[in-house]
This record gives structure tokens, sequence and C-alpha cells, in this order.
């Protein structure tokens, strides 16, 4: 085994656990139910058994053979791929009805599902292995432009990650098919499988918190905590075994799993998996399915509906909800869907690190339209702290949005300066949002207004400025680098890179400075979209980059070139 690929088994100081007060208070409100995750859904698959759990293009999978395949991928997984209890698998997969059953696999093997996107590069997937101690890679084969199989060739030769499992298509030497995993387990037997052995209190799924940095930020979701997010959000939309639900984000991210497969699981509900954001197929699968629910869409999703003529000629009366979430949703959007296509919009809060929250159904326009409303849990607590203090603000005044409660994460995976920074004494996880709250004779409810890291937010995908300024710094004609966001109507946010160049070195443009940061690894997604040569750099007081010069200075450059006021 390589050097980088480490047993994964004794949790010691790697995982900052809830105390022991918690775990009492949580179970005795029966928020925890003392079972594994894996546990609660197969209960409930069995349950449903006949009834539609998930539609895909190649068609409609019961609850019975959903289930009845990822019990043998578990069994197939351990038995000839050789997953143990605890091991940590990589996925890098579309949606597809692989993913899910892998994924709903790999809970039944007892292995933690690692829930990279198939846009992460190489660099990023391989540091997410090397902190995790991954030792399995599931790949697509044909996802897009192939590229995921040339990614998982290139881990494995790294030693990144052990084994690789290739769905649709053929694996690389010295790996698995995924159809061969899963005739593996068939002809196994009934043997008990891996996760009747894992404890409920155990890290069930490894969830990437935003984006990756030098040092990842990998949110431990444990099994009972996870299954009472996904259980109390479908509880909060009202799903059951009558819902449909239509989702076109990746479904192998937190959203994915806790606003979707986890809970449409949980309910009986049935999934419809939109293989790509295209708006016409999307807008096809809603006339064709005619689902009830879309619990999570983008801003820039709900822009583009509004500019397709498409969805004007589109049935949507199914919809009776309609959830945008990922970042602040302008007021005037959400007019626009009521008044041209009919939609009535609910808006939603959420992190890897737990907390959701939701506008209730019945709230008033003014709470739709304005806040993210209140947390969907009882035991869910909010904080609005001084930003860098412990202290609350003042109802109405802005400041860091904090959490704690029975799905909020108590610390990051195997990263003490991160939990140093990001977690109050008495636990409370500080998100980086900036928020107000709002006291109303209707109730408490919660605006987000901001953010305080450095994160650019382009459209539901969150771009880590260190991490990108780190490697454009490394191109031998860069000097000082500073990466800041440029509002997109669409995206919400793109990234601007700020260069200061070495003397007679020639001006690097958006075209080559991408193919040096494609070479080194990253992400297409997280490449800067326009760059801006400088002789220096603004700093502030204290002599670091002052950011908020350069945003104001590409605000005030896309102001004078559109001709329109921002």
């Amino acid at each position: 085994m390589s050097s980088m690929v480490r047993e994964n088994r004794a949790e010691g100081p790697d995982l900052v656990p809830y105390d022991d007060d918690s775990r009492t208070r949580y179970r005795a409100h029966g928020w925890w139910s003392g079972k594994t995750l894996p546990a609660e859904l197969e209960h409930a698959a069995r349950e449903h058994a006949g009834r539609p759990a998930l539609v895909t293009p190649e068609g409609t999978w019961t609850y019975e053979r959903l289930f009845g395949e990822a019990r043998a991928f578990a069994a197939g997984f351990a038995g000839q791929a050789g997953a143990r209890p605890g091991d940590a698998v990589m996925f890098q997969m579309g949606n597809v009805a692989e993913t899910v059953v892998a994924y709903l696999g790999c809970l039944l093997a007892g292995t933690r599902p690692v829930c990279t996107l198939p846009q992460h590069g190489v660099r990023e997937v391989g540091l997410l292995a090397e902190h995790t101690g991954a030792r399995f890679l599931i790949s697509q084969a044909d996802f897009r432009d192939g590229r995921l199989l040339d990614q998982a060739r290139q881990l494995r030769a790294r030693g990144s990650v052990e084994t690789v499992v290739v769905a649709r298509g053929d694996a690389p030497s010295g790996g698995h098919s995924y159809d061969g995993i899963v005739a593996a387990g068939r002809r196994g037997g009934g043997d008990p499988l891996p996760c009747t052995t894992v404890p409920p209190d155990d890290i069930a799924v490894f969830q990437l918190s935003g984006g990756t940095t030098g040092l990842p930020k990998i949110a431990p979701r444990l099994h009972e905590e996870y299954a009472y997010n996904s259980r109390v959000w479908a509880e909060a939309m009202g799903y059951g075994p009558e819902s449909r639900l239509l989702y076109r984000l990746p479904i192998m991210h937190n959203a994915g799993l806790s606003l979707a497969v986890q809970p449409a699981v949980l309910a009986g509900s049935c999934l419809v998996l939109a293989p790509s954001a295209e708006i016409t197929g999307l807008l096809d699968l809603v006339e064709e399915h005619r689902p009830d629910i879309l619990p999570l869409v983008p801003p820039a999703l709900a822009i583009r509906l509004l500019e397709s003529p498409e969805a004007r000629r589109t049935d949507l009366s199914c919809v009776r909800d309609f959830v945008v979430g990922g970042q602040k949703l302008p007021a005037e959007i959400a007019e626009r869907l009521r008044d041209e296509l009919g939609i009535r919009v609910r808006q939603m809060f959420g992190m890897a690190e737990g907390m959701f929250m939701l506008t209730p159904s019945k709230a008033a326009e003014e709470v739709r339209h304005h806040t993210v409303g209140t947390p969907i849990a009882p035991g869910d607590e909010v904080r609005i702290l001084q930003p860098g203090g412990e202290d609350e603000v003042e109802d109405g005044e802005i400041g860091e949005f904090a959490a704690r409660g029975p799905y909020t994460i108590r610390g990051y995976y195997r990263a003490p300066e991160h939990n140093r920074n990001s977690f109050t004494a008495d636990g409370f996880y500080r998100s980086g949002d900036l928020a107000r709250r709002h006291v109303t004779a209707d109730g408490v409810y919660y605006s987000i207004e901001g953010r305080i890291k450095d994160v650019i937010n382009r459209g539901v995908e969150k771009i880590h400025a260190e991490e990108i300024e780190e490697l454009i710094v490394q191109h031998p004609s860069v000097s000082f680098a500073a990466l800041v966001a440029m509002p997109d109507p669409v995206l919400g946010e793109k990234g601007c890179a700020y260069l200061v160049l070495e003397p007679g070195t020639e001006p690097l443009t958006v075209n080559t400075l991408g193919e040096h940061l494609l070479g080194l690894g990253v992400a297409r997604y997280k490449l800067p979209e326009r760059v801006e040569i400088v002789d220096t750099l603004p700093l502030t007081n204290v002599g670091k980059v002052s950011k908020k010069t350069l945003r104001g200075d590409i605000e005030r450059k896309l102001t004078e070139e559109t001709g329109e006021s921002r």
C-alpha cells in the first residue's frame, strides 16, 4: 500500500465528538435514534418496497430493486474488492442510478463515502484522498468527455488511492467494474452486511466544506446525526409516499444527499434525477414526471428559467415547493417567478457542517422573498455574533451566523487549526456568513447578508481564493496575486485575478492563466474569468492586501464597461 494511503480506524483526536450531555439529550428527545444511517434507510425501503424510489433516463427503480442492488454492491465491494468497515471511498460520479446504488452500497458495507464532485480535478481529489486515508475511488467512465476515468488512472498511478471501481465502462488494470462488483455480491448469498458492526455515533460520510485548500476542511457526518438531518428536512418539507422530487445538482454533495436522496428514502418518496442542469431537459422532466418539489434551485437556474421561452410553454402548476438556495435570491427575481411563471418561492440556507434553515410554507411573501426562514429542527441553536468575538449582536444588527445542534458538527476531521478558529468555546460553529435576526409579530426569521470568509460563490460552487492564489504564484511570471469576486448577473459571482508580474515578462491572459492552473490539476470551475495586470496590490493599514479595494475596482470597471448600475 502507498504511504499516501492510510488506515482509518482509530479516531482519537482526529474526530471532535459530541459531548455526553448532548448525546443523551438528543436521544432522549428522539432526535437521535441509536441506529445507523443505513439501518434507517433500509427500514424505510422495506416499508415502501413496491413503490417507485428513483427515476433516471434509463427507467424507474422500485425501493425493492434499488436496495437489492445496493445490498449486492455492498457484498461484492467487501468480498471482491476487499472493502472493510471504516474505509474511506472517494466518489467521482454524475447523476446516474449507479451513483445512488454505489452510495447506498458503501453505507451498507460500513465504508465512508467521501463526497467529491465530478468537477474536481486530480489535485483536489488527491488532497482529499490523502486527508481521509482513502483506499478506493469509484468513477464513472462515460461522464461527459470521459475525463474522470483518466483522472482515476492518474490518481491510482500516484498512489492517491489503491483500488478503482468503474461504472459504465472498463476498469483499468487492477481495478473492478461496477457490474462485476454487483454480480459478485449476488453470487455471495445472504451473509450479514458489514454495516451491522458499525456504531451509530461513528462517521458515516465525509462531506467537503465548500472547496479545498492546502489543508482540506472535511465535515465528518455521523450516522445518527446525518440520519436525523435528512429526517427532519423531510418533515419540514412535507415529503411523503406521494411526493415526487426533481433534483438537478450533483447528487454526491451534501445538498444532494441530505435534501434529496436520504430524505426521499426515509419518507418513501420518488426521486427524479436530472442528468444535467440543461434547462430544456429539466423542463422535459417536469412535463413527463410532474414533480411537486424542487428541493434546491440555485438563483442562477431561476434566472435561466425566466430567460427560457420553453419555461413559458411548460405547465409548472405541479410544483408546490420551489426552494431556492445556494446564495441570496434577489427579491425582484422571486417576484418575477411569481408573476411570469406562477412559481411560489421558498428560500433555504444550508451547509455541509449541518444547520439548515427554511422559510415556512405558509409564510407571507415578505418572509419568503427576503429571508431564509428559521432552523428546521427544535434542537437547533443560532447565535449572531460580533465577527471575531463571542458576544451576540442586537436583534436587527448584522453579525456572524453561528450554529449548534443535533446535526451540526462539533469539529472538522483531522483539522485542529481549523477547529480553533471555526468554533466557539461552547461548540457553536462559526459559519463565516454574515446574517441578521428579524424579530416580527409572526416569529423570528434570519437573512444572510454576505460573508466574512474569502470565498467566491460561483453559482452553487465555492472557490477558496487562497487556494487559487497559491497556485497562480507558482507561474514564473507572477510575483503577487489576489483573487476577488466580481459580480455576475447569472452566477452571482465570478473570479477576477489581480496580478503583479515579474519585470520583463509577457502579460498573462485568462487563457494562459487557465492553462497554467489546469496543468496543476485545478477544477475548471475555479479558473479566474478575468485578469487585471497591476503594478502593485493595495494594502490595508495592517499590511494585508485590501480585497475590498480590489472588489470596488472591478465593480467600477464593469459598470463603466456595461453602462449599467450594479
